[in-house]
């Protein structure tokens, strides 16, 4: 994972995330899924704070492992992911068009978020670690 950095803060947050389609409907084949794609990174091309590691679908829901900044709210970019994604869809596909009513999204309410990070145990160990290396060793210069 590579380190960021904004204007105050140095980060290193990758998030993986997944959502579904709205009844769970399996309209997302590989035809679909290569436009689900090209929409998501060209998206995320215009936000200099965002970057897609890696995505993938199944024909009822999408993973998608990305780099989010701690200004940004998940949730916020997800929403914003989902409803691009949705309008897009819709206007492509007559099929997707006419399986959800105008104002409908294609895709479920909610999502999944899950850190991606660094092993769990070297971090507790790095927290443990902490001040030991650091303590200068005692010298007894005591009167005897």
């Amino acid at each position: 994972m590579k380190i960021r950095q904004s204007s105050h803060s140095v980060y290193q947050h990758q998030y993986h995330i997944v959502w579904v389609t709205k009844y769970r409907r399996k309209y997302i084949k590989p035809y679909v899924k290569i436009e689900l794609s090209r929409i998501l990174f060209d998206y995320v091309k215009t936000q200099p704070t965002l970057h897609i590691e890696t995505l993938n679908t199944d024909n009822d829901h999408i993973h998608i492992q990305m780099v989010i900044p701690p200004s940004l709210a998940v949730s916020t970019v997800v929403q914003r992911l989902k409803w691009i994604s949705s309008i897009k869809l819709k206007k492509k596909f007559r099929f997707i068009n006419q399986m959800y009513l105008k104002r409908q999204s294609v895709w479920s309410v909610g999502y999944f978020s899950s850190t991606v990070g660094l092993n769990e145990e070297m971090i507790k160990r790095y927290i443990q670690y902490q001040g030991k290396q650091e303590q200068p060793v005692l010298i007894n210069l005591g009167s005897e």
